[in-house]
């Protein structure tokens, strides 16, 4: 029924349009005749048919959102081959080395904390005093008489004194003759001596225990030190040549040292008092060598390091090591 309703009033529709266009035309030739008739010269006119607009109709309302698509999958990128690296420019001219500058002040650092000393050792018992041996005692010679004294004589009076005149220097006189020799008395007879035996030395008392380490001074500034100054000491066992376990603190602490004042380098002190047998000499060259072994190991390179005698030589390093710094040359 819907279908047959629409189609007659296309109809309908069709129909009114044909009318409309054949009154057009038939009144447009009317007029177009009468305008040529009229005045010929006048620019013919034509009156449209066509009505005003009518109001616009409301609009109708908006239809349901449609899904959204799904998001299609980014695209791959392609990135350019990356191309050949250009030429490097000449290097610039060297400009002039700059002069040395003055070398610093040496400042030295606190002397650490002594370590407390060892117990003294017990006092060995004393020998006994031989017997005084019989003196006999020469006799005296006998001494002549003395003469008698004169008598004194009045003193006279002190004459007013003259005026002072210094001579010139005498020549000295001749030495007189020596007066003859007195008789020499008897010598005593020589009494006998013998020397009491000397008692045995006590054994010497335990070495004490190392203080605590003295706190490292301030480094001062690098400065010349154009002669050799002691630095640390490292203390051996009798009869061995091996580092003490508390040692092991001093070797980094010079190995610090040097790293941080590379214009220093050291001296390994080990010598003995002149006199001393072989296998002492050969104990203290091991002990230098140790602490050389030791100092490397740590760091501190070999060519920095020198052994010999540079400290005082009036000092005993019997059982130790002295370790001393000065600038290189």
């Amino acid at each position: 029924m819907k279908v047959l309703e629409e189609g007659s009033a296309m109809k309908v529709w069709i129909v009114c349009l044909g009318a409309m266009l054949i009154l057009w035309g038939v009144t447009g030739c009317s007029t177009e005749r009468s305008l040529v008739q009229d005045s010929p010269r006048s620019t013919p006119s034509y009156t449209s048919m066509v009505g005003p607009a009518g109001p616009e109709g409301p609009a109708g309302p908006a239809g349901a959102q449609g899904a959204v698509g799904a998001t299609g999958m980014p695209g791959a990128g392609m990135v350019g081959a990356t191309g050949e690296k250009g030429l490097s420019g000449p290097t610039g001219v060297q400009g002039a080395v700059g002069a040395t500058g003055a070398a610093g002040d040496v400042a030295v650092g606190r002397a650490g904390v002594a370590g407390l000393a060892g117990p003294r050792g017990d006092q060995g018992a004393r020998g006994y005093r031989g017997e005084q041996g019989a003196s006999v005692v020469g006799s005296t010679g006998s001494m002549g008489q003395t003469g008698p004294i004169g008598a004194q004589g009045i003193t006279g009076d002190t004459g007013a004194k003259g005026s002072t005149l210094v001579g010139p220097t005498g020549p000295a006189g001749r030495t007189g003759p020596a007066g003859a020799q007195g008789i020499i008395g008897d010598t005593g007879a020589r009494g006998i001596t013998m020397a009491g035996v000397a008692g045995s030395s006590g054994p010497t008392g335990d070495a004490g225990s190392q203080g605590p380490m003295g706190a490292t001074g301030a480094t001062g500034p690098a400065g010349v030190v154009d002669r050799w100054i002691s630095y640390r000491t490292f203390w051996f066992d009798s009869n061995a040549d091996d580092l003490r376990g508390s040692d092991s603190g001093q070797v980094s602490e010079i190995a610090y040292y040097m790293q941080q004042n590379p214009s220093m380098k050291i001296g390994i002190d080990g010598s003995i008092p002149s006199g001393s047998d072989t296998r002492n000499q050969n104990l203290a060259g091991r002990r230098v060598s140790t602490v050389q072994d030791a100092l490397v190991k740590a760091g501190v390179p070999a060519y920095r390091i020198e052994t010999g005698a540079f400290g005082d030589a009036q000092l005993a390093r019997d059982q130790r090591v002295e370790v001393l710094l000065r600038t290189t040359n």
